[in-house]
């Protein structure tokens, strides 16, 4: 075992605080990586505060890593020392059920997250990110380009994934109305993505300010879903509407401005549940909701060497670790553009 620091919390209501523990011996298929940065997702925030009903605690958070391999095992053939790599929500599977097989292996109902999972290989809970090295097995590690901000990539392990998935799921492109619902972490990739994919892109917020920050970002409008006016403008247009928002909220205006077809996808989780949609809203013209959960490998490699052939990245805000609470009551109201990226540097800092 070896000993490394990261910052914890130890129960659902107190501050996250320094914490030494321990990461596993390299086995042969694994990969030793001094993490450099790793974004810091509002669902770290759910599950830092039990909001889920599964923490476990002391928990490490953090499951968007960038670094630098420091060790491989002896049997690990696609990476080498100096390498950067990228770590996300996932750092095991099965390997061997249908969803695996498909390369889906955040399907797998063994998946194993990267923080507050079974470790089958301490027999206790995993650590996240929010600490100086990990070590992953290599089928779980994703090559991350020289040509991109390492800070700026990692928030692409969750929420870039996150929303990409389900635009290429659901073949978004040249000619697709598209909407995006929030303007935050997930959002701002969304639109990004969407915009890159040739798609006409409308941003919903309730905030008509971000209008200007949004088409900076790629979107072709902008409405103000309290304003029932805008909305009535759209009705039955689009092709597609990703929606990021996890609070709870009435999915009816969304569905309602979907063409034939159309379907709106789900990717924020509230911790309590939308209200009941109205079925007619769907029967009437064959509209659906579904929902989406990040990716499997394949498909987070392909959205990194997407994001290096185009020059994606998140907009992020750095800070060092010493902040990460005050980050977390920052996000809670929105206080980021749009994505807090923590410089793990910082860790060997004296606490404040």
């Amino acid at each position: 075992m070896q000993k490394t620091i990261g910052y914890a919390a130890h129960n659902h209501n107190s501050p996250l605080v320094p914490f030494s523990f321990e990461r596993r011996d390299l086995t042969p298929t694994d990969v030793q990586i001094e993490i450099l940065f790793c974004g810091v997702c509002h669902s770290d925030i759910h599950q830092v505060r039990n909001e889920w009903g599964s923490s476990v605690f002391p928990m490490v958070p953090g499951h968007e890593i960038v670094g630098k391999v420091t060790k491989v095992g002896n049997e690990v053939t696609g990476f080498k020392l100096g390498d950067t790599v990228g770590v996300g929500c996932l750092v095991d599977s099965c390997r061997t059920c249908p969803d695996c097989r498909d390369n889906l292996e955040q399907f797998c109902n063994n998946a194993v997250f990267t923080y507050n999972s079974p470790d089958k290989h301490t027999g206790g809970t995993n650590y996240g990110g929010y600490s100086r090295q990990i070590v992953v097995n290599q089928d779980f590690v994703l090559h991350v380009s020289d040509k991109l901000d390492p800070a700026a990539v990692a928030p692409l392990l969750c929420a870039g994934i996150t929303t990409y998935s389900p635009l290429r799921h659901w073949k978004v492109g040249k000619g697709d109305k598209v909407g995006i619902v929030g303007l935050g972490g997930l959002g701002h990739m969304g639109i990004k993505f969407a915009h890159a994919f040739g798609a006409h892109v409308v941003l919903f917020t309730t905030s008509p300010d971000k209008a200007e920050d949004a088409k900076r970002l790629g979107a072709d409008e902008v409405v103000a879903s309290k304003n029932q006016d805008e909305m009535q403008k759209h009705l039955a247009s689009f092709d597609f509407i990703l929606n990021t928002v996890a609070a709870p909220h009435n999915l009816d205006v969304y569905t309602a401005l979907l063409k034939h077809d159309g379907t709106l996808c789900l990717v924020g989780l509230p911790d309590h549940p939308h209200p009941s949609p109205a079925v007619g809203n769907l029967i009437f013209k064959r509209r659906r909701i579904v929902g989406s959960l990040i990716g499997g490998l394949k498909e987070t490699q392909e959205m990194l060497d997407f994001c290096a052939e185009n020059a994606i990245t998140s907009d992020i805000e750095i800070i060092p670790i010493q902040q990460i609470n005050e980050a977390y009551e920052r996000m809670l109201k929105s206080d980021v553009k749009y994505r807090f990226v923590i410089d793990l540097a910082s860790l060997k800092q004296p606490v404040d």
